[in-house]
């Protein structure tokens, strides 16, 4: 199948090149990382990405196949992108799988929901490679310095977990062996099935701003548990002894906006959405199938300003749970920071960065300082690391195993 697409994807190039002038880059990039406490290969990944674009008066045309060659033999490969613009007076129309980016928060995804998350090696690549495009009808309506933005989906995606073998795999705990049930999980195509989400943004002299609302999937499953039980024949108690767990889907309704200003050089952004009917883990008893549904509100507020050549930004992140249960599994509340440190030496050829999570309630982070050099417009080299800190509770202090280094060596064309 994967040499089909492939074959498919060179003569369409083909075709499109005699036919008309397309524009092609991309890139290619190895990608090497190693184990702090064991000395092996966290990951073997070389890369390769290709853009395909071509454009006219009213209409324009976009492909990005992207392939992953993994250890020596494993391909994957993907069609991020392919769709087509169709550009009127006061509107667009964008037809196809598409990535999209909303809101002003870097590195948290709170209104930033239209595209779900490949998070098969968790947060570690780029930012547009984690998000995973989405089959979808975008329509950009202008007035001026503002836009109304609707997005229609027919067809949901889900977030991508790593699998099991994975060093990014966490096994859940349960307190019965348990086994999986699938049969739910799938969201067939239809009309009654489709995700609508909206926006207006505007930008003024003074402020940029967004209000955006979605009818969506939470794009994470609920495990929907159900218990099975024995009668002890001495006590006459009931014995738990086995779980099977259902995932399954559910819908949300997410209102939200963020915005952005200057004020004497310094900018402050926020960004805050609230969810609606996110259900939520418990160890409640009386609870048959552990979810209880709550609401919650995920916001943000973030600074950037520059110190001499030293640009710094920061971020205050928090995650309330509304109507609090204290059987739930998750915290009250949650809260987190991140913290930027970026420096350009030699005439902005190489680059020091130091990017980090760190999670106030759980007492973890994730911290990653990188180094990147520029040999010219083409080629380039990073090397970096990923130190995760804390215990097995936080949210990066469970993958404290997998700190590690790693370098790229990328050539864009």
């Amino acid at each position: 199948m994967k040499k089909i697409a492939l074959s498919i994807i060179f003569i369409a190039v083909g075709h499109f090149t005699f036919a008309q002038n397309l524009d092609i880059s991309g890139f290619a990039r190895t990608y090497e990382g190693i184990l702090f406490n064991t000395g092996d290969f966290s990951i073997v990944q070389q890369t390769l990405n290709l853009n395909f674009e071509a454009s006219g008066e009213k209409v324009a045309f976009k492909a990005n196949p992207m392939m992953y060659l993994y250890n020596a033999d494993s391909l994957d490969f993907r069609m991020r992108e392919i769709y087509l613009d169709l550009y009127f007076e006061n509107f667009d129309i964008r037809i196809g799988k598409q990535q999209v980016v909303w809101g002003k928060a870097d590195g948290v995804f709170i209104t930033d929901i239209v595209s779900p998350l490949n998070l098969t090696e968790f947060l570690l690549p780029d930012f547009d490679e984690i998000r995973t495009g989405v089959i979808a009808t975008k329509l950009d309506y202008y007035i001026g310095n503002s836009t109304f933005e609707i997005i229609w989906i027919p067809v949901f995606t889900p977030t991508e977990r790593p699998p099991p073998g994975s060093i990014w795999y966490v096994q859940p705990e349960f307190p019965a062996p348990a086994t999986f049930d699938w049969s739910m999980a799938e969201i067939k195509p239809g009309l009654k099935n489709s995700e609508v989400f909206g926006k207006f943004s505007t930008m003024t002299s003074n402020i940029d701003f967004e209000i955006m609302g979605a009818y969506t999937w939470d794009d994470n499953p609920s495990m929907h548990i159900q218990k099975q039980f024995e009668i002890d024949t001495i006590t006459g108690m009931p014995i738990l002894t086995g779980l099977n767990i259902v995932p399954q889907h559910h819908r949300l309704y997410v209102g939200g906006g963020s915005f952005s200003t200057d004020i004497k050089g310094v900018v402050l952004r926020g960004e805050g959405a609230y969810y609606n009917g996110k259900y939520f883990q418990t160890e409640d008893p009386v609870q048959e199938d552990a979810l209880i549904q709550k609401d919650y509100l995920h916001y943000l507020v973030g600074l950037d300003f520059n110190i001499g050549g030293l640009m710094l930004s920061t971020q205050f992140i928090q995650q309330i749970i509304l109507n609090y249960d204290d059987y739930i599994l998750n915290e009250k509340t949650e809260n987190t920071m991140t913290f930027l440190a970026r420096y350009d030496f030699l005439r902005e050829t190489l680059h020091l960065e130091l990017f980090s999570y760190i999670g106030l309630t759980n007492e973890d982070a994730l911290i990653r300082p990188k180094l990147t050099y520029d040999f010219n417009d083409s080629f380039s080299i990073l090397l970096g690391s990923n130190i995760f800190v804390g215990d097995s509770n936080g949210r990066f202090g469970q993958y404290s195993d997998n700190s590690m280094i790693y370098a790229k060596l990328k050539y864009s064309f």
